[in-house]
């Protein structure tokens, strides 16, 4: 029988465990601030519980936790960490400072299986889903590194790392629970976006669910014959079907919606690309379209356009009163980019 992760159990099995073993209900309230409010990542560390105590818990549980395997530093602040999963397998997150806001981009799966052609992490092999304590470490390691590089805590969170969160959806629900829970890092859910590459029926489960995070739709090309070439994931979640998903993840919950759209250069940068993106933008209670730059990957052909053509698309939304914000890349230097993420630091 394996032994089991500590932090799989819930408050009220804490409860449970502690009065079963002739302790005070008090113990469960200590061990579940270390776990997560002050971040233990070993019983040693739970200065409060005496000795026995500590050992007793050593030997009946467990207690993984991601630690930070590199870090590597970008000439515009960005920092990228690998991290280490306690079977050894590799993910990253990156900080994204801006003078405004500490953004953590975070992993919510080992891989990916999605396949989409211009991103790295699509090359590989999905591993595993990360569990939501490791999640949850994600966040709470970009943030100390925040707080000890810019003297900030995170402001914001983005799943836009390696992974599709909506295939690992308990996971990332829970994780999201624990760090805006008020005895976990009391986040507010308004600062954290899911980002999906368009898994329609999930998309409705957040509705349902009536989550208080935002959602971000990696659109990327305005029609199915273009979109099916860039992400396969198209062939069975279309773009009609997508809008359908959206329509009803904000009818349910109201929650902000943005679309992602990289440009590529002769494939979905021209006036009639940007009439077809105009038209899914209206069909759909969208906030915003990000337009993001390309960041090159050796394994795709296709390359960014030059700024002229892009600052024409850009210009030519705004003219039709779409709101369209230009997201200029950080973190190239280094591999940290939108799209590059493959744990080769």
């Amino acid at each position: 029988m394996s032994i089991q992760n500590i932090r799989h159990l819930s408050a009220s099995e804490l409860d449970e465990y502690f009065l079963n073993m002739g302790e005070k209900k008090f113990r469960a309230k200590q061990v579940w601030e270390w776990l997560w409010q002050k971040q233990a990542h070993s019983f040693e560390d739970m200065t409060n519980l005496s000795k026995d105590l500590r050992n007793k818990l050593q030997q009946e549980f467990i207690l993984p936790a991601l630690t930070v395997d590199a870090t590597q530093h970008s000439d515009d602040g960005t920092l990228k960490s690998r991290f280490k999963t306690f079977d050894g397998h590799l993910v990253e997150g990156v900080l994204i400072p801006t003078e405004k806001r500490k953004t953590a981009c975070v992993s919510s799966q080992i891989g990916c299986s999605l396949s989409c052609k211009f991103c790295a992490t699509g090359y590989m092999e999905r591993k595993r889903n990360l569990t939501y304590d490791e999640i949850y470490d994600e966040v709470v390691l970009l943030n100390q590194q925040s707080e000890k590089t810019y003297n900030q805590k995170l402001t914001n969170i983005v799943f836009m790392g390696m992974g599709e969160p909506l295939l690992n959806y308990k996971n990332v629900l829970k994780a999201i629970e624990r760090i805006s829970a008020e005895d976990g890092l009391f986040m507010s859910p308004t600062r954290i976006t899911v980002s999906t590459a368009g898994v329609a029926k999930q998309i409705k489960q957040l509705g349902d669910d009536k989550v208080r995070f935002k959602l971000a739709l990696s659109l990327h090309a305005p029609t199915d014959a273009k979109r099916n070439q860039i992400m396969p994931i198209n062939e069975t979640n279309n773009i009609k079907v997508l809008i359908d998903a959206l329509n009803y993840f904000y009818k349910q919950t109201g929650n902000e919606i943005t679309f992602e759209y990289i440009l590529f250069k002769n494939l979905n940068d021209s006036q009639k690309d940007a009439d077809d993106l105009i038209k899914i933008y209206r069909q759909v209670p969208a906030d915003l379209i990000n337009i993001i730059e390309y960041n090159p990957i050796s394994e795709f052909r296709f390359t960014k356009p030059d700024e002229e053509t892009t600052d024409n698309f850009m210009a030519y939304l705004e003219s039709n009163k779409v709101n369209a914000r230009l997201r200029r890349s950080r973190g190239k230097d280094i591999d940290a980019a939108c799209g590059q993420l493959a744990n080769k630091g």
